[in-house]
């Protein structure tokens, strides 16, 4: 947030009895340009410790430092973890999020399954048909 937006909010909130201060005299600003030679102002360099000096460094030991830094197996731990919960969601949930993650081209398409077709098999015998011949056509 600039510093302007931050002004007019507060003047936003000032009781509405209280005066207005010119903008002139504001904080004791000389002028406009006033703020930009504050933040050219360079700070003085605060005095560091030296870090030549030996005087109140403390010996690590090699041990340690590798002790602290050798990995840590946490299979025991994750498989309890894993185990513990044994909650299945049910399948059209499962299909249902993994159609919202899957993409929209036809190549991130599932290919579609097809219904294989029965052959159609007739209802009737070889001699219904030869009866039907004679009925019709009128052939003994």
């Amino acid at each position: 947030m600039s510093a302007s937006l931050l002004r007019r909010g507060l003047e936003l909130l000032e009781p509405p009895g209280r005066a207005k201060v010119p903008p002139g005299l504001q904080r004791g600003r000389a002028g406009p340009r006033a703020a930009g030679a504050a933040r050219r102002r360079k700070r003085a360099p605060e005095p560091r410790r030296n870090k030549a000096t030996v005087k109140g460094r403390v010996v690590k030991s090699a041990i340690e430092e590798y002790h602290k830094k050798k990995p840590v197996n946490h299979l025991r731990e994750n498989l309890q973890y894993m185990l513990k919960g044994r909650l299945v969601a049910d399948k059209a949930v499962t299909e249902q999020v993994l159609a919202q993650n899957r993409g929209r081209k036809s190549k991130d398409q599932p290919p579609e399954k097809t219904e294989k077709k029965k052959p159609e098999g007739t209802v009737f015998t070889e001699e219904d048909f030869r009866k039907f011949e004679r009925e019709y056509f009128g052939i003994p």
